[in-house]
């Protein structure tokens, strides 16, 4: 599913990621990443990161020791850590947390044996799938969180009909990237953004209006959705949309706007070197692109994606969560644990704003959000989310990914459009029968 890869190309940045996306990841469990404390002090929920809280739900629970899943980038595991250990020091619960290497086998394995966590953390797009297979359970009843401290696109996130099945804790889409060595200020609109790629375009001399992953359903839903058009949609009458007319308009507009002035291979890495070389006035792409750019050098800006001109550019948003696991349905110390654990993280604003700050993440947080106080990069990336909806989380929607990549292949290259998505929309339609 999609966003597995936004995971792997985030671990990767630009080199290697399209060896490794053509591959298998390992299934080996880091040995990074465990963390054992003491107990504490208790507060309220939703606390500064020097305090530490205990749900109402949970006070008179006896204390419990929870262990927690999540698969990071080498950089971002001591922060991690150090999280798990600020929150083991003031509460009377313990977390033990594992980085894994493969999370979507360790938890298809390990979670029917009985042998899963408490949570692990992942996107948002697993939660239709891992409810109706009963590796995640609904915790609304038992969780002591006002979900309207969260942005309305990651409250929608974490429930899947109806049922509460974690808490989030960042986002993160696709933004308009530009180089600030080309480009004097970033463009309102398409219309805009095609004078300066006009401008600069010169193939001749490796010189790109645009660095964007094409064949890639992720990338271009923006645009699939600019004119009212989508991929999938569980609650339309019309399920799959690959072959209305209004994404085949989304779809013929990067067509005619964008493919001009790109790379000629559509794939994630060609498009993306040629932004971080310093050899392209835009990319689009997402946060865990910024770190391959910094290391180059690259003097950048982020800003939320141009509109159409009758249109509204809308991306698909992914929503990074913590899951209430398998293992937290029968209750007890240990569910508590973890569900304190999860209260604390999601809704702890230093935690968030740090994590902008030296990761780049996307916080979820309306106050955050609403605050003006993000870094200048991390900003630009929370307007692209706000101009942006939530991924389906319906598991139907793993059948749609690969008909509309070779889609778009076809469409980069030349053929027709209108003829490309309708032969997508029927496989879609054959593979769901």
């Amino acid at each position: 599913m999609a966003l597995n890869r936004r995971t792997l190309l985030k671990n990767l940045g630009v080199a290697g990621s399209a060896a490794a996306l053509a591959g298998c990841v390992g299934v080996q469990e880091s040995s990074s990443g465990e963390s054992d404390g003491d107990s504490g002090s208790s507060g309220d929920s939703g606390s500064s990161s020097d305090e530490t809280t205990e749900s109402s739900a949970d006070e008179t629970v006896e204390a419990g020791t929870a262990s927690v899943w999540y698969s990071l980038p080498e950089p971002e595991i001591p922060g991690r850590k150090s999280a798990l250990e600020l929150f083991n020091e003031e509460s009377k619960h313990t977390i033990k947390g594992s980085d894994i290497s493969d999370m979507r086998k360790k938890t298809t394995s390990a979670i029917p044996a009985g042998q899963g966590p408490q949570s692990f953390e992942w996107a948002h797009d697993w939660a239709g799938d891992y409810y109706q297979r009963g590796f995640v359970v609904d915790q609304s009843d038992q969780v002591d969180v006002d979900l309207d401290v969260f942005t309305g696109a990651a409250r929608e996130a974490i429930q899947f009909n109806g049922n509460l099945v974690g808490l989030p804790h960042d986002a993160e889409t696709v933004a308009l990237v530009y180089n600030k060595d080309i480009v004097d200020e970033p463009p309102e609109t398409v219309a805009d953004m095609v004078s300066v790629m006009e401008e600069f375009h010169d193939p001749d001399n490796n010189q790109y209006g645009l660095g964007m992953p094409y064949a890639d359903g992720y990338f271009l839903s923006a645009w699939a959705h600019a004119f009212g058009g989508y991929y999938f949609d569980d609650s339309a009458d019309e399920r799959i949309g690959v072959a209305l007319p209004e994404t085949i308009k989304g779809v013929q507009f990067t067509v005619d706007n964008f493919v001009p002035y790109m790379p000629n291979d559509p794939a994630y890495e060609p498009q993306a070197a040629a932004f971080a070389e310093g050899n392209a006035a835009f990319a689009i792409n997402g946060p865990w692109y910024l770190s391959t750019l910094n290391d180059k050098g690259v003097n950048y800006g982020v800003t939320k994606l141009p509109t159409p001109e009758g249109g509204s550019p809308k991306p698909f948003t992914g929503i990074t969560m913590w899951y209430f696991a398998k293992a937290m349905e029968e209750g007890g110390a240990d569910a508590a644990a973890g569900r304190s654990f999860i209260e604390w993280f999601a809704t702890n604003e230093d935690l968030a704003l740090k994590s902008a700050e030296e990761q780049g993440s996307i916080p979820v947080l309306k106050n955050l959000v609403e605050s003006g106080d993000l870094p200048e990069n991390v900003q630009g990336f929370s307007e692209a989310v706000q101009q942006g909806q939530p991924m389906p989380t319906h598991p139907d929607m793993g059948k749609v990914w690969d008909p509309v990549k070779a889609a778009l292949t076809k469409a980069f290259n030349g053929k027709d459009v209108k003829k490309a998505m309708e032969t997508a929309d029927a496989e879609i339609r054959s593979n769901l029968e």
